[in-house]
């Protein structure tokens, strides 16, 4: 007789999305329908598109205009396996890894996943650089603003609320 594994409790996750390859918003939109399309991932809340510019990368990328989201989901893979499960879609969606920041059709962080403080090779969470980044912390306030940092024991609004001002545009 077939034993099957229990399935594990789903975990509340934040997974950021970004684009500066045409059509951005349609890989934003795959990418999102893909998750959700997986079998062990329910994306729950998406927040607004909004048109950034470029934070580091390569030079002649800086006129490159990105597209940001945040979206929560639920998930009964582990941190490592939904990992793969979005770099598996980034794949899918074109992803090419050819310059550090560089351009790219689709790309998918894991900003949160529970209340987990994860270092490892392939992984860190929270995301290292999350609370430096306004294009991130917006919209995760938009759709989470009382969810905490593990590391810095602050909600979402509150970082973003100790960020300096940049004007994020809203593209919905």
């Amino acid at each position: 007789m077939a034993t099957t594994r229990p399935r594990r409790p789903a975990v509340e996750a934040y997974v950021a999305l970004g684009s500066n390859i045409e059509p951005r918003a349609k890989y934003i939109e795959r990418a999102l329908n893909l998750m959700n399309h997986h079998p062990q991932i329910s994306v729950d809340k998406v927040s607004t598109i909004y048109e950034t510019e470029p934070v580091g990368g390569p030079e002649s990328e800086q006129d490159m205009l990105y597209l940001n989201a945040v979206a929560k989901i639920a998930t009964t893979l582990s941190s490592i396996e939904l990992l793969d499960a979005l770099q598996s879609i980034e794949e899918e969606l074109g992803r090419k890894r050819d310059a550090f920041w560089g351009s790219r059709t689709i790309d998918l962080d894991i900003l949160l996943f529970g209340g987990e403080i994860i270092s490892t090779d392939r992984l860190i969470v929270p995301h290292p650089l999350m609370h430096e980044r306004q294009f991130v912390m917006q919209p995760l306030v938009e759709i989470a603003p009382t969810v905490r940092h593990p590391i810095l024991g602050m909600s979402a609004r509150t970082i973003l609320e100790s960020l300096d001002d940049r004007d994020l545009e809203n593209n919905q």
